[in-house]
């Protein structure tokens, strides 16, 4: 792995702990709290501050997944070189997009 996959599997993985450990506290305080679904879109609609953390969650977890995955596969299959990079990529583009859309969604909703 190179320097700079290492570092940004490192950063990415720091904030997905925090932002994960938010997440869940989150979950936990609507569950104990008996808010419904639109409940909780009443209160995400257009907050800047939960689309902008939620949006920095899902690029943590678009440059850490596929950086993890691209080691699994090159430790565990014969898959090397650039299609496996290039699959990697276009795995980060597809969480990227599919979270970045779900987070959109919430905020105008």
């Amino acid at each position: 792995m190179s320097a700079l996959l290492f570092v940004a599997q490192r950063v990415s993985a720091a904030l997905l702990a925090a932002a994960g450990a938010v997440h869940l506290v989150t979950i936990l305080y609507v569950a104990r709290s008996g808010l419904t679904a639109g409940d909780v879109l009443g209160r995400t609609h257009g907050n800047a501050w939960l689309f902008a953390f939620y949006t920095l969650f899902v690029i943590a977890v678009a440059i850490h997944a596929p950086i993890g995955l691209r080691t699994v596969l090159r430790e565990w299959t014969p898959w090397r070189g650039i299609a496996l990079d290039v699959a990697m990529v276009a795995f980060a583009a597809l969480l990227l997009a599919l979270g970045l859309r779900a987070v959109v969604a919430v905020f105008v909703a």
